[in-house]
Parts: structure tokens; sequence; C-alpha cells
């Protein structure tokens, strides 16, 4: 991202997430998932998500918000992300039943819930536990536990970066990593008061500084801050706290991200920068089509022609003019 864009973009509220072959976005309670069917047709279920728990007071509340929103993009995500991939793994029949609008049965359900859970479950094993036993390797070298936890931390980091790297080379996950770049290019697009057409959108950045890999990166730099502070001699009780306090680590994060994406201070735009970087390895540029599907599915649960004229003083007459020559081309 660009500093002039950083400077003039304003916050919209819109967030989103890139699924298989489509983008999911989400605008307060309702969100929108549009995906390119194999047939080539856009596809877009739009829907409304409350959140995890019905107390909207929770979510007002600093670092607690956080846990639950960060719990609550977990679930939608993986919502989402099953309704795209049902596009590419189900028979003709089973599209057909989708098409006539009959739902999933309980089972597919339950089935998901117990997915997301095993997943979370070997991200910490990876994330966080495996990198407090490989540091615990170098005890025969380092005595002083705030140094080992401060590689404990390098060793998170490089893990996550590995990580990163890797699945950034399959090509099932560069064409995600391409949805991605046109989900930021589509809220930057807006965010720096340019009406919402393929041109504009191609012309935007694909970083964000509220992006899911700018807050992993704050998650990975707290733990590394927190970890050293706090100290135990038994190590069970080390491997339990690394556990216990992700809820904890996610609060602070969620704050810092929350601050970066409506923050415009010189110093905040200076801590973006890290995840922007590393944004170059879970974005790619999109083709035109691909940014079809990120303006269908803003458009499905985001009115940004009020948007523009509340944030931007832009006219009936100018939007009505740019998105009939956007048609005419």
């Amino acid at each position: 991202m660009s500093k002039k864009d950083c400077c003039n973009a304003k916050y919209s509220g819109i967030g989103g997430q890139a699924v298989m072959e489509g983008v999911m976005m989400r605008n307060e309670d309702r969100y929108a998932v549009a995906v390119r069917r194999p047939d080539g047709k856009i596809e877009v279920m739009q829907d409304r998500f409350e959140g995890i728990i019905p107390v909207k007071a929770v979510y007002k509340i600093p670092f607690i918000r956080g846990i639950f929103s960060f719990l609550d993009s977990l679930v939608l995500g993986m919502k989402s992300l099953n309704y795209s991939v049902d596009f590419y793994t189900e028979d003709e029949d089973t599209l057909k039943k989708r098409d006539s609008g009959e739902k999933k049965s309980a089972g597919d359900s339950i089935l998901s819930v117990v997915i997301m859970i095993l997943a979370v479950m070997m991200a910490m094993g990876l994330f966080m536990v495996i990198p407090f036993f490989a540091s615990q390797l170098f005890k025969k070298w380092i005595t002083e536990p705030h140094l080992l936890a401060l590689i404990e931390g390098l060793i998170r980091m490089l893990i996550f970066l590995l990580y990163i790297t890797a699945i950034s080379g399959m090509e099932d996950i560069k064409r995600v990593f391409r949805y991605h770049g046109a989900e930021h290019k589509c809220i930057n697009c807006l965010e720096n008061g340019n009406p919402l057409t393929v041109e504009n959108v191609r012309a935007a950045s694909r970083q964000h500084r509220r992006c899911g890999t700018s807050f992993l990166l704050y998650v990975m730099v707290v733990s590394i801050l927190l970890f050293a502070v706090i100290q135990t001699p038994d190590r069970l009780t080390k491997v339990v706290l690394r556990i216990v306090l992700i809820p904890v680590i996610a609060g602070i994060a969620y704050e810092l991200i929350r601050l970066a994406g409506k923050s415009n201070n010189p110093l905040v735009r200076a801590m973006s920068v890290p995840g922007l970087l590393l944004q170059k390895l879970t974005t790619a540029e999109p083709d035109d089509s691909m940014i079809e599907i990120g303006i269908a599915s803003v458009e499905a649960v985001y009115d940004w022609k009020k948007y523009l004229k509340e944030n931007f003083n832009k006219t009936d007459e100018e939007l009505e003019n740019i998105v009939c020559k956007e048609v005419e081309a």
C-alpha cells in the first residue's frame, strides 16, 4: 500500500476473506460469499451472522472483544470456505439440490465443526507447543529464561514464515491468494474514495492494514513479549500457559490490528509495515474475473455509493457517469 493510500484511506467497516474461487465479505452482521461456479457463472449467497454469542455489549469491551471477534472469524471463515469448496467437490445431482434451495444435512454441519476444532488444535500444536520444546534444545548452552523465550519466539516466527512460504507454492492456494488480492483491492478502492469498478479496483493496492495476515504477525510478536515476561520453572505449566493464554494474545493483537485499520498516525503506519510486507506472500494480483467476484460480494452487503457520498463527497451524477462508463466498456 502506498503512503498516499494510507494517508487518504477512510475506515469503511467492511472486511472479508478469500475462499475457493471466490470472496466472502462481511458488513456488521451481514455477509455474502460470491463464488465463480465451474460453469463460469457467479453465485452469490447472502446470510446473517451475529456472532457466536448474542450479547452485543461484549464486542465493545477492549481486549475482550478481540477474543470473540477472533472466534467469530474462525467460525464464519470455515462456513464460507465450506460453501465455496462444495461447488468443486459435489456431484451434479448435489449441485442441483443446492440450486433448488435444499439445505445441507446436520451431519455435514457437525463434520465441519469437527474439522474446524481439529484444525485449531493442530495450529496450537504447530505454532505454540512445538516452538517451546524446540527452544528447550538450547538449554545446554543458554540458561537465561528470557533469552530462551526470545529464541522460542524466533522459532515460532520461523515456522510461521516457512508455513506461509510452503503453502504459497500450492496451485490451489495460489488462486486463493489471488482472490485474497481481489478482496483487498476492493476494500482499498472504496476506502480511498474510488467507485467500485473493475478498472478502479485493478489499480488499487492488494495490501491492507486490517488483513488477517497482519493479525497473525501481531499474534507472533505479542506472544514473544508475553512469554518473555511470564516465567515459571515448571515445564508443564509453561506448555499449559502457551495454550491458555492464546485468547489473551488474540485480544491484544486484535486491538493492534483495529488501531492499524482506523488510524493514520505515522507511528501506527510504521507498525503496519511488517504485516504489509508479509502480505506480498499471501496475496497476488487477481485477473478481472476475480475482481468481478470481489465486487459482487461487496455489493451484496454494502452500499458503497452511500459510503462514497458520505465520506468523499461524491455526487449521484458523478457516480452514475462512472458506473455507466464501466458498463459500456
